[in-house]
């Protein structure tokens, strides 16, 4: 025995109000979705154009002079590198003149500090801890602001990350997708790690 329940519905399909009413509802439903879907991506637009033009990205990269393990008497520095060493205060020194605390011994001749040895105008360095303690320098202080303001969108992923200026320059000169062409080609094979604002000029084809 059919169901009363089963019975009336099909005789109430059969009619055509309610045809026309499920009809019409599902018309409503479609149209109010499809509007709070392009709401929402107008809304998420206009809240990416004033991140990018109102609100500039807050960077936290300190550019006071000196950093906080300076008054451990303890230094960061570079390394990995086999025969130099560049230390958070930006002296540069052979690997064997690093001293225990982590920093660069300041008494041996050869040490050097803010030493741009092996870099061009342009900012680009044959040699990667050369290009750390160049970038360390407090003129370059202004050239680092530049580039971040600039890179906010294509490098925040990479640079929002740092603490300070120390850790700016040693992400900043290590080689990344600025430095190379077509994938797998350095743009300058000798100058490749870049402290400056922009990448090395692209290589003849």
């Amino acid at each position: 025995m059919v169901p009363w329940g089963a019975v009336l519905w099909r005789r109430l399909l059969r009619k055509r109000w309610v045809l026309g009413v499920v009809f019409g509802l599902s018309l409503v439903y479609f149209l109010t979705s499809t509007f709070k879907q392009e709401e929402r991506m107008v809304r998420d637009r206009n809240l990416l154009q004033v991140q990018e033009h109102e609100q500039p990205i807050v960077w936290k990269v300190k550019f006071s002079s000196g950093n906080s393990s300076q008054l451990s008497n303890q230094c960061r520095n570079s390394v990995q590198g086999k025969l130099l060493i560049t230390d958070e205060l930006g002296y540069i020194c052979e690997r064997k003149d690093l001293l225990v605390n982590g920093c660069c011994n300041v008494n041996v001749p050869s040490t050097k500090l803010y030493s741009c040895d092996s870099c061009l105008p342009n900012g680009c360095c044959s040699v990667y801890e050369y290009c750390v303690s160049c970038c360390l320098q407090p003129n370059k202080q202004h050239l680092l602001e530049r580039f971040l303001n600039r890179a906010a969108i294509a490098f925040q992923n990479l640079f929002m990350a740092v603490e300070d200026r120390f850790e700016l320059c040693l992400a900043k000169c290590r080689t990344s997708s600025q430095s190379v062409q077509h994938e797998n080609t350095y743009r300058d094979p000798i100058a490749k790690y870049c402290y400056g604002e922009y990448p090395p000029e692209l290589l003849p084809v």
